[in-house]
This record gives C-alpha cells, sequence and structure tokens, in this order.
C-alpha cells in the first residue's frame, strides 16, 4: 500500500511513519507540501498516486487560533479541502486527523462518534468545517478524533507537548498550576499510530475516536507524570475561569470509542500505562 503522509514532523506522523514501515510511505513536512495550497496538493497526490493521504497536518495552537482565524481555517478547512478534492480526483482514499475540541463539554459523560458537534472555539469551528468538508467531499473517507496527543517527536508547532513541559517545568523548581476542572483522555501517539495502521486496511470508512483508555483532568494527569516520573514538584490546581486562556476549552471531552467497541477493536491501553511507556521511550523511568 502506499501512504501519503502530511505534516511528517508531528509527533503523530512520525510514529505513523515508524507502524507503516512495511509500507510505501512518502512522508513530506510542512516544507515540502504546503496544504494549504491547491496546487501543490493536487501536484503532490497526482505525482506520487498513494491508496491513502493520511492529514496530520493542522494548525493546532488553540489560543493562536483565536488571533489568527484566516489562517485557522486556511489549514483546518481549506486544506483539508485541497486535499479531499485531489483524492477524489485521484480514487485514493483519505484519513483525516481531528480531535475532541470539537464538542462543547456540557455532556457529563463520555462523547460517541454521532454526538453533535457543538464547538466553542475557533479551533473547534475550524476542525469542524474541516470534517464537513472531507465527509461532504470524498466517500471514501475516515475522520480519527484523538485528545491530548504526546509522543516522542514532541508537538513541535507548541514548544513541545504536555509531558515535556512539565517535566521541563519541574526540573527549573517551578510552582506549577495545573487546570483541574478540564476532563479529558491523554493520548500516546504509538498507540494512536497503530490503531490507524489497522484502520487505513479495515475500509471502516466513517468517524472514529480512537484514544488511550480511561480519563483524567490535566491536573490529574501532570500528577500522575510526577509520581510516575519520581519528581515533587509544587502542583497545584487551578480552574479554567482563573487561568484566563483566550480560548475556551470544553469541560469534558472523554471520547466514547462507540466505532472500536462495535469493530471488537477497543484495545488500547489505559493512559497511566501509555505515560508509563512515553517516560520509558524518553529515558525518565
Amino acid at each position: 500500500m502506499r501512504v501519503l503522509l502530511t505534516g511528517a514532523r508531528g509527533q503523530l506522523a512520525t510514529d505513523l511513519a515508524k507502524v507503516l514501515v512495511d509500507e510505501d510511505i512518502i512522508a513530506l513536512s510542512h516544507g515540502q507540501l504546503d496544504i494549504a495550497s491547491r496546487h501543490r496538493v493536487d501536484l503532490a497526490i497526482g505525482t506520487h498516486n498513494p491508496d491513502v493521504v493520511i492529514n496530520t497536518a493542522a494548525f493546532h495552537r488553540v489560543d493562536d487560533c483565536e488571533r489568527e482565524i484566516e489562517k485557522a481555517f486556511e489549514v483546518n478547512v481549506y486544506g483539508a479541502r485541497n486535499i479531499a478534492l485531489a483524492c477524489k480526483e485521484s480514487s485514493a482514499a483519505l484519513l483525516h486527523v481531528s480531535t475532541d475540541y470539537v464538542f462543547d463539554g456540557a455532556k457529563r459523560t463520555p462523547y460517541f462518534e454521532d454526538d453533535a458537534a457543538r464547538p466553542i472555539s475557533i479551533y473547534g469551528i475550524s476542525k469542524v468545517a474541516g470534517e464537513l468538508v472531507v465527509a461532504s467531499t470524498l466517500e471514501r473517507h475516515y475522520i480519527v478524533r484523538s485528545s491530548g496527543l504526546y509522543g516522542a517527536a514532541g508537538a513541535s508547532g507548541k514548544g513541545g507537548n504536555f509531558v515535556n513541559t512539565m517535566l521541563r517545568l519541574a526540573r527549573e523548581g517551578r510552582a506549577i498550576k495545573v487546570v483541574d476542572d478540564q476532563r479529558l483522555t491523554p493520548t500516546y501517539t504509538p498507540h494512536l499510530a497503530r490503531k490507524i495502521a489497522w484502520l487505513i486496511k479495515s475500509e471502516g470508512y466513517g468517524v472514529w475516536h480512537v484514544t488511550n483508555g480511561g480519563d483524567c483532568t490535566w491536573y490529574e494527569f501532570a500528577a500522575k507524570i510526577f509520581e510516575t516520573a519520581g519528581l515533587n514538584p509544587s502542583l497545584s490546581p487551578t480552574t479554567t475561569a482563573d487561568f484566563r486562556a483566550p480560548a475556551k476549552r470544553p469541560a469534558n471531552s472523554v471520547l466514547a470509542h462507540g466505532m472500536l467497541q462495535r469493530h471488537q477493536a477497543d484495545d488500547l491501553p489505559a493512559w497511566t500505562e501509555a505515560l508509563e511507556a512515553y517516560l520509558k521511550e524518553i529515558g525518565v523511568v
């Protein structure tokens, strides 16, 4: 299978390239393929003629999206549409990576794939719009929503993923405050990558929720990072209101694995196990 991978330097794409090592992979970074350029997308997909495109490219700095609305839509909506149109032209399937931030967080229980998307941030709005243009343009599509991603390649566009940031702050001896009223499931990118590799061979088109198991708040996640790493920094909980981030975040964005359960494929490890695996991978434990 020939797989064209966008956003190749990101943490998810890096792990996808490792998992798909036996496939014919064309991995293109932002510098090699700006998905906001229709011409460049058409040229790349037309030249390489992939069986499937995996789009991990996104403008995902959530707070910056509030200030850079045009860029958010240029990448997350028009970029997704450019890829979907080129895939349609070349008869390729498309797996488009999306986010838990498509939901408003008002639901008290985990969100299933068919729950209504009600985003509350520009980032979330742009990702919902990207999902819609993919689904309306291309029949052979997968939309994979996940949350709280972290992996060994880091989150270059954000200056480091959450785990790396917490470890750095602890080693600097900083007092750390983390929000304790946003619940999610942190997800280790090698585990997500393995499930995506399975999914593109399944032809199970549609919307999928793929995260590690269980859930926690960001504060609980931070506490577990320090416990597992054997660190004891000054850590205290705070609220979303006190944190005063420019973008609104959902209070609950835990994703239910309805499609994985239906296909008897809901076997991702718990988030606590995933965290330990990551800390071992980067040599912390």
